[in-house]
């Protein structure tokens, strides 16, 4: 039976600043993705979701009762709103709702209006298994929602796409051509699939990703789209640092593409925090793991006075409408994400 595209039925993946009913998290559980520091992530990561509730709804994985009265003591203790959460008894392997949760296509005004996209996942590359709870999140979800779900077959993660909402997409070949993902594809057939998945006319490559990332490179730790033609771009100004040339290869690289209009794009260049070390590991800190809500974008700091307050300054010129927010990443990182690596947005 042939292949039906939800692109072409018209369906496409909004940009991140597309407004949102909900944005969608699993609660963090998984002592192993923070070894010695689990207990120590929940503040703030109540503190991410009360932000949030104060522009859209928050939807929650949890395994079970208990796990919800656990959430809800935290959120209580940061005065967040309940009447904004709502909960769902989706048990998960880990936290990393970016990746293993449903990318959201939607067509305005149409019959069905959302379908979801359940992309194949496979904890980056089999790095961690087991990952059978987290493979199964997207269909869950779908079924709580009737909405209609497409399967693509293939391994493919949010965090290593990036959308300006206009039919390009951004993404590394670091990750997606890595052979632990989908080996039996090459670059034109998983292009291929991105249009038709994804409902993107153009695919652009950056190369690397950053030290210390384990997903092999996603772009949501080096650019982002912050408006159709406009990307802020992670740069790290110590020569010696180790991500310094692959830094200044993405940028070269960005300077030379080009967007369907034929316009270059228009880069702002974001600081890198001073290397972020736990256990003698380089952690992959970076402010360009953002998350981009309704009314607010949180931003993850890293104890750096001095990057920590440009970054912010440098992503508050970019999002006038919205405030934006900082919130101490330093633990959360030790996890190997941030606060865009936690979230997916389910777009109106």
């Amino acid at each position: 039976m042939e292949r039906i595209f939800p692109s072409e039925l018209g369906y496409r993946f909004p940009a991140e600043w597309h407004p949102h009913r909900a944005t969608w998290l699993s609660w963090p559980h998984k002592e192993a993705s923070w070894p010695g520091k689990l207990e120590t992530i929940f503040p703030v990561y109540a503190a991410f979701i009360k932000a949030l509730t104060e522009g859209e709804r928050v939807c929650i994985n949890v395994k079970d009762e208990a796990m919800k009265a656990f959430a809800t003591q935290h959120l209580l203790h940061v005065s967040c709103d309940l009447s904004k959460v709502d909960f769902y008894y989706h048990p998960t392997n880990d936290a990393w709702c970016r990746d293993h949760g449903p990318a959201f296509l939607i067509q305005p005004g149409h019959q069905i209006p959302k379908v979801v996209v359940d992309w194949g996942y496979n904890a980056w590359g089999d790095k961690y298994p087991p990952y059978d709870l987290d493979d199964v999140i997207p269909t869950m979800i779908a079924g709580k929602f009737n909405l209609p779900v497409y399967y693509p077959g293939i391994v493919m993660e949010g965090g290593s796409v990036e959308f300006n909402g206009k039919g390009t997409l951004l993404t590394t070949t670091a990750c997606l051509l890595n052979p632990n993902r989908n080996p039996h594809l090459n670059q034109e057939q998983i292009e291929a699939l991105l249009r038709g998945y994804y409902g993107v006319e153009q695919i652009l490559w950056l190369g690397e990703g950053i030290v210390g990332d384990d997903t092999d490179g996603h772009i949501d730790d080096i650019t982002r789209f912050v408006n159709e033609d406009t990307v802020l771009t992670v740069i790290e100004e110590n020569k010696s640092d180790e991500n310094y040339h692959l830094l200044q290869e993405n940028l070269s690289e960005l300077k030379k593409m080009r967007l369907l209009s034929g316009k270059p794009l228009n880069i702002i260049e974001l600081p890198m925090p001073a290397p972020v070390i736990f256990e003698d590991q380089r952690l992959p800190a970076s402010y360009a793991n953002f998350y981009i809500g309704n009314s607010a974008v949180i931003v993850p700091t890293f104890r750096d006075d001095k990057n920590d307050t440009k970054a912010l300054d440098i992503i508050a010129s970019c999002f006038k409408d919205r405030k934006v927010i900082g919130l101490d990443s330093t633990d959360i990182i030790w996890g190997l994400g941030s606060f865009h690596c936690l979230s997916q947005q389910e777009p109106i």
